[in-house]
């Protein structure tokens, strides 16, 4: 295969016994040694495919997948920089790969190029008690940088289901969430200050503070851009001790409207909920029983409190006290600390769906005047138009406006031919966001864009997509940064 990219006249020649293949190895070589990168074919396998299902099912049919020519394991910023570069001058893609572990092909190598693992970018630099942050590397994996912490009795409050397999810089690229969000907001709350690698190596380290009035936030223009901007390589976060006391609580209602309007009092009445999570009926009755062996119909809602342990019993108690207004049934706290112990179950096999099933998370979020509609129109849009695939959905990150829905659809027997497959995937996918930002949701709440739903951008953001396309052109005008994603344009 020969894939030529043109800029300027210039050429550059992906084959096998290429020269100039080879001339790009050895500089890479240059800056982080021969032990720090490589081209072999086992490894640009294992860096073709993340989480996100249409290259999973891809390998599955025996279909290749776009593979990267070289992936490099940098150990500072400075290489960092003098990979990109590197990159610049030969004018070639690089896409910056933290866990993996992402569900929506933000770091799949679609144009080939540089495949850049920050992994190696591990290091927890500073615990600082005057002022509780923590400054670490981005390719730290999260529960590692929370091992560390819980020796000083603090945590970052950030508890993602991948915290055992992704990087604290993947979750600044999506504007990742924990499931203690509703607290301690999600990670863009959480971050003082970074360290920025521009596309043309510059770096940058935005203010030590993230209150100011000296000009716009530069964190937010970096968190969420998915390596469309440069490499996260260093950041600070805020911390909290870890928690006197934390308690839960668990109700069924009699249906999804019901436990809403429970959850939503909880938020307006400005208690300070950890977490809520309401499962709605569908999914109480096909996770919860099997996960936690809650065998009753209904919508299944959990709400938790944590710090001093006086306070903790008051709004608890207050909380107990709206649910139990709405037609309920009090499971205690016995079966919402089960939720707590179990939470991860849900995304881990036996329980979470995988092939040969097809499966995808409509993510979105909304106000509490939309978010119910929300729910609906996604789920007549998949059920009405795809009768192969089921609906599910939980409310999981709540907001005092508002609360995100992590609806899913799941097909246990997709087309067996690839390209039928996709097409259905992507119609899917389609129906399914179009109804949300419809019905006033959004294109996606903290999974991210990547490739999955790049296409979508422009009919969210109309004409304020040119904004991003501004900016990434000023940014990163030879488009070496993760070309083809969130929207913007490919190699």
């Amino acid at each position: 295969m020969i894939t030529r990219l043109i800029e300027r006249e210039y050429v550059f020649v992906r084959t096998s016994n290429s020269y100039l293949k080879e001339m790009l190895y050895s500089e890479l070589a240059d800056v982080v040694g021969r032990e720090d990168i490589t081209g072999n074919e086992a490894d640009k396998a294992a860096y073709s495919c993340d989480y996100y299902w249409i290259p999973e099912m891809w390998l599955d049919r025996g279909c290749p997948n776009p593979t990267a020519d070289f992936i490099v394991h940098p150990e500072t910023a400075e290489e960092v920089s003098r990979i990109l570069k590197i990159a610049g001058n030969y004018k070639i893609p690089v896409v910056t790969w933290g866990g993996g572990a992402g569900s929506q092909g933000g770091a799949l190598p679609v144009y080939g190029g540089i495949i850049l693992d920050t992994k190696k970018l591990n290091r927890v630099l500073n615990v600082d008690r005057d002022a509780l942050s923590i400054t670490a590397e981005t390719g730290i994996i999260t529960q590692h940088l929370e091992w560390e912490l819980e020796k000083e009795g603090l945590s970052t409050m950030h508890y993602p289901a991948s915290i055992s397999c992704s990087t604290l810089g993947g979750f600044l690229a999506h504007r990742g969430t924990g499931v203690l969000s509703t607290k301690y907001g999600k990670i863009e709350d959480m971050i003082m200050s970074m360290e920025v690698v521009l596309p043309d190596g510059k770096i940058i380290n935005t203010l030590p503070v993230p209150r100011h009035a000296a000009g716009p936030d530069l964190n937010q223009l970096f968190i969420g851009s998915e390596g469309t901007l440069g490499v996260i390589t260093k950041a600070t976060l805020k911390l909290h001790p870890l928690p006197e006391d934390r308690q839960f609580h668990a109700f069924i209602f009699k249906d999804m409207h019901a436990a809403m309007q429970a959850g939503k009092e909880i938020m307006l009445s400005r208690l300070n909920p950890s977490v809520i999570r309401l499962y709605d009926e569908a999914e109480t009755k096909k996770l919860i029983k099997r996960v936690l062996g809650i065998d009753k119909k209904g919508a299944y809602l959990v709400f938790g409190f944590e710090g001093d342990k006086e306070i903790v019993e008051i709004e608890k108690k207050r909380a107990i006290d709206i649910c139990r207004k709405q037609s309920s049934e009090d499971l205690g706290s016995e079966m919402g600390r089960s939720w707590w112990e179990h939470r991860y179950d849900f995304f881990y096999p036996p329980h979470m769906f995988a092939l040969p099933q097809a499966f995808g998370t409509l993510d979105t979020v909304a106000t509490f005047s939309n978010i119910e509609n929300v729910y609906w129109a996604m789920k007549r849009s998949v059920e009405d138009n795809f009768p192969e695939a089921a609906y599910i959905g939980h409310f999981s990150h709540w907001y005092e406006w508002g609360c995100m829905l992590y609806a899913r659809f799941i097909i246990d027997n997709p087309p067996q031919d690839p390209h039928e497959a996709a097409h259905l995937y992507n119609s899917i996918w389609n129906a399914g966001v179009r109804a949300a930002i419809n019905a006033g949701g959004v294109l996606n709440e903290h999974h991210g864009i990547g490739l999955k739903l790049g296409r979508l951008m422009k009919e969210q953001y109309g004409e304020a997509f040119s904004i991003f396309e501004k900016i990434k052109e000023a940014i990163d005008p030879n488009n070496i940064m993760n070309p083809g994603k969130m929207g913007f344009k490919g190699a």
